[in-house]
């Protein structure tokens, strides 16, 4: 195997699953999508490495401030951003709005309604998939459903980082599902609520008309979808080599199918 770039590496390392996504992209685009994923970590750890709000919100300008640059910022992530972006291939309003997206992260009364909680997945992991998707060449008229995916995938990954989140002194769960004291106290706490948003997710949109080239900007879904299932059923959703099977076969056929089954 070549050696991996620097944003290969970051996102091979933070993210796995984005990671196996974007090996799917045409190869012209995969060093875009790397940064893409690696940026987007950045986004995530403003806030996971800081338990100060106002420390949170300024790393996020920093990103602001580097996508917004004329020349790359001497930076692991900024600098293959900054290339991507000048290449063309990354847009600054997705990637703006992915940052504006995180700061609801830093609010330290977390979010009241599952409505404000399913936004902020829409804006975050839903951004990153509406972001690689137009890179990828999907229609326009696909962005709303490739940011569902991102949007469940997100959701997946939340309720299945409870524990983690508490462990750094953080409820993403909102308010009117569970008790932020006592997921704190006690993560267990959060099972009625994990498998009650799970259960309840989103309908996942339908991306069979896909195009070919745009593929790994969908395949977030797949996981989501293996993952809900297990959570509404109160079963523990560890990443399993069937996952990776089922994703990578989604992808070698180039097209997501329509599922009707329920979560």
């Amino acid at each position: 195997m070549p050696e991996l770039s620097p944003a290969a590496a970051i996102a091979r390392a933070q993210d796995p699953d984005r990671f196996l996504c974007a090996l799917w992209c045409p190869p012209g685009r995969r060093e875009a999508a790397f940064a893409l994923i690696a940026f987007n970590h950045e986004l995530a750890r403003a806030r996971e490495v800081t338990g100060n709000p106002l420390v949170a919100l300024m790393r996020l300008q920093f990103w602001r401030d580097a996508i917004a640059a004329p020349t790359p910022r001497a930076h692991e992530v900024a600098a293959p951003l900054h290339a991507a972006i000048a290449a063309g291939a990354l847009d600054r309003a997705d990637l703006l709005a992915m940052v504006d997206a995180r700061e609801a992260e830093a609010e330290e009364e977390g979010f009241a309604t599952t409505g404000a909680f399913h936004a902020y997945l829409a804006g975050t992991a839903g951004g990153f998939c509406v972001a690689l998707g137009r890179a990828l060449g999907a229609p326009p008229a696909l962005l709303p459903a490739l940011q569902r995916a991102g949007m469940l995938h997100g959701l997946a990954g939340v309720l299945r980082s409870v524990a983690a989140h508490a462990a750094q002194g953080r409820v993403l769960l909102p308010a009117d599902a569970a008790d932020a004291a006592a997921v704190l106290k006690d993560p267990a706490a959060a099972a009625p609520a994990v498998r009650a948003l799970a259960a309840a997710a989103p309908p996942a949109p339908d991306l069979s008309a896909l195009p070919r080239p745009a593929i790994a900007a969908a395949l977030p879904l797949v996981l989501a979808r293996r993952d809900l299932r297990r959570l509404a059923a109160g079963r523990p959703a560890p990443r399993t080599t069937a996952d990776r099977l089922a994703l990578s076969w989604a992808g070698w056929r180039g097209r997501i199918p329509a599922r009707r089954e329920a979560w």
